[in-house]
């Protein structure tokens, strides 16, 4: 008989290993891995995955003692490499397996399981996944010889209809009333033939007009560089990793889209992963000029059940190339012979909710594991990965780095002034815009072209002041200042959602909070402003687009700004981060950075490196076509390293700053460090929980060399929807069993209701 090992998908941190369950023979054929069973476990049904088969009992257990699968709930999602891949997920993020496991599952899929009576088998719940067979409505050869009667002028237009070419019987209805029984009615008389056909949903044209991927004549030295370098490691078959050090404009997608026709060639597919979803329906575009229906689209603005038909499609081996954002590294794809990262630097590879998986680390694995390449490509490629090609390997894969510094086009990269905004106040300016920023705007809408404007916060201010005692209203449900928002008149919490009408909040009289003076103020700049003072500034006809959380938030929104903005004669887009990355407009000429210090100075090692990377990648926007072009960037901080270095396209100003204070505080990439939080609405045992995890952390690394416990210490956010915040850090050597230390500690620690906690491998976000 044979056995399977399965992961309960039960929420605790005490079930960290497979149990073992024998096979009944009527459920062998479809208990295989990656199969959703039903089980049962501590006398109650619970549900699983199958993670391995095997003939063999387990050896510490009779084997009448092992009880049976009870039910397969769902078919295989997954095979045994994915399934290993799960399991190193798990060791590596200190997660519960079942965690690490539900990202490689179907979308839609839910744990839970539901019956109609005790007589009936359980069933899956799903979120409205699952395949969509459209009926289908063509004539046969008896209707060349069939007279509908007089009085059925339904079924006439039927066949009228049917006389064009097949059609969707759905559609049929919509457009005569009473179709549907008329063509169950030609049916029965054979006239014409219903057939059912697999529906995918979602799959309407997402291709920009700008999105077409023509060949280029001939390739650049870089692109051919980083075509060997990929095509080396491919052959190699063992994991090794190509970083593709690019400036923007230097083709990078090009050699994405030639590497992956090799690798199509030799009968293999390809994981494209991209960091925006605003960026997918260009990227998409242009791989689907290349690979037609082989290209499938996973990412989280599809639907469920478009996420299903897509994922169904990689499924069943009837699309070779997945594209997508983080999520589509879980695709189903068997055999995978490239995996390429594009702005591999992004935060956005970095899940925030267990498992907490950073993509670049997954996709190593899983590249390892496939004996596939992994290539990641950037223009500001992050710390770790350049310390990684430094050292030439890591973790028994070769890392090598291949730089494209120039662009494909021939195109020069854009000229970069730096604002000083102190010298702007102290010569009276008062605007959002600086008088050089001022100045090319106008000169963009005086020669018609377009320019891109990027601030990295939403809203019309970052907060009120009272301009008599001080007092900044904040959430009371959480520690952080209300955002105002003028369409609308609203104070909005950025941390829960929350949000008040500004003359309800606190009082219907719109008065300070603490003092009562009517005297309250905006202070700082967001999107909706910014848009405001451009409608202001610029003459009539010039279109202003706002891009960011607040104007995307319906579904195709993206793509519908983006479209906007192609189309237009002359357009100024004005946006967060999601505008900063990947977007390929040539008719852009300015560029504009409205606040470059909006990072620069939040208390996070990675604020530099985010501020550099951030106006490195915005900059490039600009001058990607054949006129060149220009980029402003405001600041309180010109004397900055990252500053400097984005104005004088020299990295090197900006790196030797860095490494130097990174090296000497042992933060990655010269260690790694996890990051503990724990939450709850009970305050003292927050603080509790948190002293006995630090005591066991320190208690277990001791004076071992290379680690370092740091807190426990508040949250920089130290109150979240009326529950309190601590948090606990730990430094480790770069190679080091982080995971699997911190994952001890707090399973160890005594369970007090209403306290979460999450932990944080290689941490990214820190507050």
């Amino acid at each position: 008989m044979p056995y399977a090992s399965v992961v309960l998908d039960i929420p605790t941190r005490a079930l960290d290993a497979a149990f073992d369950y024998a096979v009944p023979p009527e459920l062998a054929a479809e208990a295989v891995v990656g199969a959703t069973v039903l089980v049962t476990f501590a006398n109650r049904a619970a549900v699983g995955y199958v993670v391995a088969v095997g003939d063999e009992p387990p050896a510490d257990v009779a084997p009448e003692k092992i009880r049976a699968l009870e039910q397969v709930l769902a078919p295989s999602a997954f095979d045994a490499t994915a399934a290993r891949v799960a399991a190193w997920m798990a060791r590596e993020y200190a997660c519960p397996p079942a965690e690490a496991i539900r990202p490689f599952l179907a979308p839609g899929q839910k744990v839970r399981v539901t019956r109609a009576s005790a007589e009936d088998p359980w069933e899956l719940q799903t979120e409205r996944a699952g395949a969509v067979d459209d009926r289908w409505a063509q004539l046969t050869p008896a209707a060349n010889d069939f007279t509908p009667a007089r009085t059925a002028s339904r079924q006439r237009a039927v066949l009228d209809a049917l006389r064009v070419g097949p059609q969707r019987v759905a559609e049929l209805a919509a457009t005569i009333p009473g179709a549907a029984a008329a063509v169950t009615a030609l049916a029965k008389r054979g006239v014409v033939a219903v057939t059912r056909r697999r529906r995918v949903r979602g799959t309407e044209d997402t291709t920009l007009s700008s999105a077409a991927a023509p060949r280029p004549e001939r390739l650049t030295e870089g692109q051919l560089a980083a075509l060997a370098a990929i095509e080396g490691a491919r052959r190699a078959a063992r994991g090794d990793v190509v970083l593709v050090d690019g400036v923007t404009g230097s083709g990078k997608t090009e050699v994405y889209l030639a590497a992956i026709e090799r690798a199509l060639a030799d009968g293999r597919g390809a994981l494209v992963l991209v960091p925006e979803i605003s960026l997918t329906a260009q990227t998409v575009g242009r791989f689907r000029s290349r690979f037609g229906d082989e290209v499938a689209v996973l990412h989280s603005r599809l639907s469920t059940g478009e996420r299903f038909d897509q994922w169904d499609l990689v499924r069943q081996g009837l699309a070779r190339v997945v594209v997508g954002a983080r999520s589509a590294l879980f695709a189903p794809l068997a055999d995978v012979g490239l995996i390429i990262i594009d702005e591999e630097h992004e935060l956005s590879y970095k899940q925030d909710k267990s498992p907490r998986y950073h993509a670049r680390e997954v996709a190593a694995e899983l590249a390892r594991e496939r004996g596939a390449a992994l290539v990641l490509g950037s223009a500001t490629p992050s710390l770790e990965s350049l310390a990684r090609c430094r050292d030439g390997a890591f973790r028994g894969a070769a890392w090598t780095r291949v730089e494209m510094r120039e662009r494909a086009s021939g195109a020069r990269l854009p000229e970069v002034v730096v604002a000083d905004m102190a010298e702007q106040f102290r010569g009276g300016g008062r605007s959002v815009f600086s008088a050089p920023l001022a100045d090319a705007l106008l000169e963009v809408a005086r020669r018609r072209e377009k320019a891109v404007l990027l601030l990295n916060r939403r809203g019309f201010a970052s907060f009120l002041m009272c301009r008599d005692c001080g007092c900044v209203p904040e959430c009371p449900h959480c520690s952080c200042a209300l955002t105002y928002h003028e369409r609308g008149h609203r104070l909005v919490c950025h941390s829960c959602g929350r949000s008040w009408p500004v003359r309800a909040f606190p009082d219907p009289s719109t008065s300070c909070p603490n003092c009562g003076s009517r005297y309250l103020a905006a202070y700082g700049v967001g999107t909706q402003r910014v848009e405001d003072e451009l409608r202001m500034l610029l003459p009539e006809g010039v279109e202003v687009i706002r891009m960011d959380a607040d104007s995307t938030r319906a579904k195709g929104a993206h793509q519908e700004l983006l479209e906007r903005f192609d189309a237009a004669e002359c357009a100024v887009l004005v946006g967060t981060q999601m505008i900063a990355k990947g977007l390929d407009f040539p008719e852009v000429t300015l560029v504009g950075v409205i606040n470059a210090d909006t990072v620069l100075k939040l208390p996070d090692f990675r604020a530099a490196e985010r501020t550099y990377d951030l106006l490195e990648q915005v900059a490039g926007r600009a001058g990607r076509g054949e006129r060149s072009g220009r980029v402003i960037v405001q600041t309180y901080w010109a004397s900055h390293p990252a500053i400097r270095a984005v104005a004088a396209h020299d990295r090197a100003v900006f790196l030797d700053a860095e490494l130097a204070e990174r090296a000497e505080a042992h933060y990655p990439p010269f260690g790694r460090l996890a990051n503990v939080t724990v939450w709850g609405r009970s305050e003292k045992d927050v603080r509790a929980t948190c002293d006995e995890l630090a005591a066991a952390l320190r208690e277990r690394v001791g004076g071992e060399a290379g680690w370092e416990v740091l807190g426990p210490a508040e949250c920089l956010r130290a109150r979240v929807k009326d529950r309190f915040r601590r948090h606990v850090m730990a430094k480790a050597p770069v190679g080091a069993d982080l995971g699997g230390v911190v994952g001890a500690c707090v399973g160890s620690l005594a369970r007090r209701m209403g306290i979460n906690i999450a932990v944080d491998i290689d941490a990214y976000d820190l507050m």
